[in-house]
């Protein structure tokens, strides 16, 4: 035993030596070629002496960047990670100018500019340097990632570590089923391909919701199954059901809360912490990870204790709050940070060239993606999926029981440049890379694991309502309203049926003369919010939920403005005689609850359309009017409310299929023939998989903390 320690410590220090050499070659070569940058030795110009000084000041340097950087990051904590991103040059620089002030050995001359790019370049060449020194070292491999890792547990679990399996859920957030075999069968992911029994090579799959992959072209490890989501098919809901087994009164992703008066964003730091605390209250137990679990890049924390990017817990303060802490373990790491930061500025650079290149196709459809969204995009890329990947990492090799982490990286890229776009194409395969490096630190983690991978919806491709009508479907309801539009909307051949159809509801036959009806009385105007191609009209001066009844008595031409619109597929209302009724074309009305004998309007919709219909009516805070877009089954294709070409929210296409791939070893999701239906059914699955590998026996009772989350 005291051998292999003695070797190990030999092997490190001759790694360290090996580094500080290269180090050292690339300041001396830096100093050689940049104008801003010398290196003078305290006595004299000869090259020994100069190579000494620049000996002195790398290892000065990784001195630093070992000791002080990991401080500097503490620090910064609360500061958020993309503008920690953005310091990253500007304190490596920083750690450089002082090197170079109090080298004994000499003295150097950089111009803080300069100093930015030679730290930068002398953290990459050091990583670099070390993970290749390491690549062929088993055990200094592992040591080099127990960086990522909680120290004090790795020791404490021992060489062997835990007998039984712990999990990681890794979800790929917006990826669909139908483009997940769509990509392992162009190649684009090859470890998905592998892992479902095809060629890593030809991008063969042999797994699909209903086989489990014997055709494949080696042995399968995992099955994919197809999950439907519920109507709201966004990551507020489908993941709030998976991670916490209820999202019950989830209506949308926005909606409108007439008793406070707040609209609810699943994405707001304030809601998510509110809906958390709700579906807590509502099952009684904390979640899925509440023993020994972690939550990474998540809207909601399942219940872990380990938490990083955690959106329901971002807007509390105070030593319980790691939501920040979790990417300080990546970025205490200056060649991390140098790395990330750089590839965001690159990814930056892609969705500008990728965006003009759009334009200058005049590709259709195409949507704004000019402003801050580059720098959004690069966020969800690049930062977040760094951060979480290496969390994840962390998590493994402290052996804990289990892991949920989202990857969002490809719903941000599908929602302005399309499900199926070459941007899109080229994401996934980085998240293929992402799900590798993982496969690759479980063969090093201190207890077996199991990898399950899960996305939370798909997306519908289309345009915008607002491209293919000429207005919004805000301004469609004030049309239907009898309230002034604007003058373009109003030329529109949407808002001339609209304005007519108030007209005839009022008993008005003739234009006047650019006079528009005004509703008698002081009453608030409308509420319109969207959700991809899911829209929801809320009256907030009623405080109830309106009845069809009244919103005929109140705007007679409105329900049959929208329920008559070729870009709306159906409308949904409380019905004073039948309780709920599901409004389409050509006065077609079905009761919510013959939906099933009659699905009328939602025929093309999908099987299970008149079933979540039916549930979304009975939640508390379902808006006065739910409207869902128009759904062309022959394309796939819905009208999005949002500026977004690649939409998901309500019903119609790919949006509503998400999948769920998991290890062979696991028992199947669902019987043969049976569908996995809701995010609810989802959470219910992966709590038996935590049980038949003897992980956390939930439920559990509900810690007060949580309560209070």
């Amino acid at each position: 035993m005291g051998d292999r320690r003695w070797q190990r410590v030999g092997s490190a220090v001759l790694r360290s030596i090996a580094v500080w050499a290269v180090s050292t070659v690339t300041m001396l070569v830096l100093a050689g070629i940049l104008p801003d940058f010398r290196i003078q030795s305290a006595d004299g110009e000869s090259a020994t002496r100069i190579t000494v000084a620049a000996a002195v000041g790398a290892g000065g340097f990784g001195l630093l960047s070992a000791l002080v950087w990991p401080l500097l990051v503490r620090a910064l904590l609360l500061v958020p990670a993309l503008v920690l991103g953005l310091l990253v040059f500007f304190l490596n620089g920083s750690l450089l100018l002082v090197v170079l002030r109090f080298n004994p050995s000499g003295r150097g001359e950089v111009a803080p500019e300069t100093a930015v790019v030679v730290a930068a370049v002398m953290s990459a060449v050091a990583s670099a340097t070390g993970a290749a020194l390491a690549v062929r070292d088993d055990d200094a491999y592992r040591r080099r990632l127990y960086r990522l890792a909680d120290r004090r547990r790795t020791e404490e679990l021992g060489e062997g570590g835990p007998s039984t399996p712990g999990t990681v859920f890794l979800q790929l957030d917006g990826v669909g089923h139908d483009v997940l075999l769509d990509a392992v069968g162009r190649g684009l992911m090859p470890t998905v391909a592998v892992w479902l029994g095809g060629s890593a090579g030809e991008g063969e799959c042999g797994g699909d919701s209903e086989h489990d992959g014997e055709r494949g072209a080696g042995r399968p490890t995992h099955r994919l199954t197809l999950w439907r989501t519920d109507w709201s098919s966004q990551t507020g809901a489908s993941q709030l059901g998976i991670l916490h087994g209820s999202n019950h009164d989830i209506p949308a992703f926005r909606w409108y809360e007439k008793e406070s008066g707040e609209v609810m964003v699943c994405n707001r730091p304030t809601s998510a912490a509110e809906l958390q605390r709700r579906a807590i209250e509502r099952t009684g137990d904390g979640g899925l990870l509440t023993l020994d679990g972690a939550s990474r890049g998540n809207l909601f924390s399942g219940g872990a204790d380990q938490l990083a990017l955690v959106l329901s817990v971002a807007a509390r303060r105070g030593k319980e709050n790691r939501s920040r802490a979790g990417y300080f373990a990546y970025f205490s790491d200056p060649a991390n940070a140098v790395r990330t930061a750089m590839s965001f500025v690159a990814d930056v650079g892609r969705e500008i060239g990728e965006s003009a290149r759009a334009r200058l196709r005049r590709q259709r459809p195409r949507v704004k993606r000019g402003g801050l969204y580059p720098f959004i995009r690069a966020f969800a890329t690049v930062v977040e999926r760094d951060v979480v990947v290496a969390a994840v990492i962390g998590d493994m090799l402290a052996g804990r029981a289990a892991v949920y982490a989202d990857l969002v990286a490809y719903d941000e890229v599908a929602h302005h440049s399309g499900p199926y776009s070459r941007d899109a194409e080229k994401v996934l395969g980085r998240l293929d890379r992402s799900l590798a490096l993982i496969a690759k630190v479980a063969e090093h983690a201190p207890r077996a694991y199991r990898i399950v991978v899960l996305s939370d919806h798909g997306q519908s491709p289309g345009e915008t309502f607002r491209a293919r009508y000429g207005l919004a479907l805000g301004e469609l309801v004030r049309a239907g309203c009898g309230l002034p539009v604007p003058r373009k909307a109003q030329r529109t051949h949407s808002g001339a049926e609209a304005r007519a159809a108030v007209r005839a509801a009022l008993h008005r036959p003739v234009e006047e003369g650019g006079e528009q009806h005004r509703p008698s009385g002081r009453r608030s105007e409308p509420i319109v919010l969207a959700s991809g191609n899911l829209g929801l009209v809320s009256f907030p001066d009623v405080p109830h939920r309106m009845s069809r009844e009244e919103i005929d008595e109140r705007h007679p031409a409105l329900l049959s403005t929208l329920a008559n619109h070729p870009g709306i597929g159906f409308v949904l209302v409380r019905s004073e005689r039948h309780g709920g009724i599901v409004l389409g074309a050509h006065g077609a009305e079905i009761p919510v609850d013959e939906l099933a004998e009659n699905p009328g309007p939602l025929t093309d919709f999908g099987p299970v359309a008149a079933t979540a219909v039916r549930r979304t009516h009975s939640f508390p805070h379902a808006a006065d009017i739910m409207v869902n877009s128009a759904y062309e089954p022959q394309d796939g294709e819905v009208l999005a409310f949002e500026e977004q070409i690649g939409s998901h929210g309500g019903l119609g296409g790919a949006q509503g299929e998400a999948f769920l791939m998991s290890p062979i070893e696991l028992s199947p999701p669902v019987e043969e023939g049976a569908e996995l239906v809701g995010a609810e059914q989802v959470h219910r699955v992966l709590r038996s998989w935590l049980r038949e590998a003897a992980g956390p026996q939930v439920p559990l009772p509900v810690r007060r903390d949580q309560r209070a989350a």
